[in-house]
């Protein structure tokens, strides 16, 4: 849904960024992983348009006791009248909204991280036009009329490894006339985590291990001859099968293998001349590219050593070591 004027985070006013608001806030509204909405937790203002409004109705009170004029009296007090009522029915589409945390799917630093927030109303009650997220550029609208609930996914951007704690969540309406903004930011107690950002590692680590009853992989600078392959341009021609070209014509390649254990070892060391971010995206490429293979492969990192293994959960198990590696709690539950 697209950001209108006025669809910001917090009011452009120091008042509403001060330390000690933020202080009350979370006195007032503490994490909590369902929030149900009522007159506790719920702000409500006048929008730019409700005040230009009220302006109208002023100016008209005035036009109506200078000129004497019972009908601009009469549409003066019918405007006031709806300006009222708009109150009551902008709160109320929020009042009784319930509003649950839902899953933090994992990302890589720089890309999305994906948040899922269920709303739910109670009994007979309709919520429209409700509108929520963390970036005040991506916020996201939903209904409440003929579902009892509804799933809603949100995204925030990541800047590094970590975990990613987006804040307080922004639930706002101006339903039904757009006089009135009623909102509250909730604290869901949401994380995700991120993983440091994949950067291309040129070589396969050399922590190969060599077993005789392994499976045979070609290799480069060794004698086993494993089969033959359509030549390639810059293969070497001392690898050319002549006289299978003699035969039939067709330029084949010679191949070479060894007989290998499968079994990598993702070390700290393997790249000793970088800094630790750089080594962590290294080590996070080969976990990701290791993980589309058969191959098991372990990590060893300072003061932690995963054995070798394979499959979704293990993946997810050294992505998430690598992402968390050295990391203070304070540093790990702040916003990224």
């Amino acid at each position: 849904m697209a950001n209108s004027e006025g669809d910001t985070t917090a009011p452009e006013n120091r008042l509403w960024r001060s330390v000690w608001f933020q202080r009350w806030l979370n006195r007032r509204l503490p994490p909590a992983n369902a929030v149900i909405l009522n007159q506790s937790n719920i702000f409500i203002l006048p929008t730019r348009q409700g005040v230009y409004f009220l302006a109208l109705i002023f100016f008209m009170v005035l036009a109506a006791i200078n000129y004497q004029n019972s009908l601009i009296f009469a549409l003066a007090f019918l405007l006031l009248s709806l300006f009222m009522v708009s109150i009551l029915h902008t709160f109320g589409n929020l009042s009784g909204l319930t509003v649950q945390a839902g899953t933090a799917r994992a990302a890589f630093a720089g890309e999305d991280a994906s948040f899922s927030v269920r709303l739910s109303r109670q009994g007979e009650r309709h919520h429209e036009a409700i509108v929520l997220g963390w970036d005040p550029e991506r916020l996201i609208g939903a209904d409440l009329i003929e579902d009892e609930a509804a799933l809603t996914r949100l995204f925030v951007q990541s800047k590094r490894r970590g975990r990613l704690n987006p804040g307080r969540l922004l639930i706002q309406t101006h339903y039904p006339v757009g006089l009135f903004r009623a909102w509250s930011w909730i604290d869901l107690d949401m994380a995700a985590v991120i993983y440091p950002r994949p950067v291309y590692a040129t070589e396969l680590p050399t922590g190969v291990g060599v077993n005789p009853d392994g499976e045979l992989l070609q290799r480069n600078g060794v004698d086993d001859f494993y089969g033959f392959r359509d030549y390639q341009p810059g293969d070497s021609l001392r690898h050319v099968a002549w006289k299978s070209f003699a035969r039939t014509g067709d330029l084949l390649v010679k191949e070479f293998a060894a007989s290998v254990d499968r079994q990598v070892w993702l070390d700290w060391e393997l790249f000793p001349n970088l800094d630790r971010e750089s080594r962590l995206s290294r080590l996070c490429y080969w976990v990701v590219t290791l993980g589309k293979s058969d191959d098991e492969y372990g990590l060893r990192l300072p003061g932690l050593e995963i054995e070798p293994g394979k499959g979704p959960e293990h993946q997810e198990y050294l992505l998430r070591e690598l992402a968390l590696f050295e990391l203070q709690p304070q540093a790990q539950a702040g916003k990224t």
